[in-house]
């Protein structure tokens, strides 16, 4: 167990239009190093939950929050959006501060 250095998190969900998911999932990865490319970014997944159609969620790791909310209120964020808002029915976003982290006992292989 450590305690990692500052890191802040978000999780957004989406719930994507019916018939748009896979146009959204390209979509998005063509318009992710909006994101990446900010120096505060650490790293974003997109994921398909298994159990409701539909939706997605995205979690990004800042810096810390004040990295995260200067890429936020930026131009190439609003753009990065703009690209997404189509697919989109609706959103939500989950803020949080990594407290611990735990590394897996089997250190090497891939998680």
């Amino acid at each position: 167990m450590s305690e990692p250095k500052e890191r802040f998190r978000v999780l957004l969900r989406m719930r994507i239009r019916p018939g748009m998911e896979s146009d959204f999932e390209k979509t998005w990865l063509r318009v992710g190093d909006a994101v990446t490319a900010d120096p505060a970014n650490r790293g974003q997944w997109l994921m398909a939950s298994q159990d409701e159609p539909g939706v997605y969620y995205i979690v990004s790791d800042w810096t810390d929050e004040a990295g995260f909310r200067t890429f936020e209120r930026s131009a190439e964020h609003v753009e990065h959006r703009k690209r997404l808002h189509p697919y989109r029915i609706d959103g939500s976003m989950v803020t949080s501060r990594i407290v611990y982290h735990l590394e897996p006992a089997h250190a090497g292989e891939d998680t």
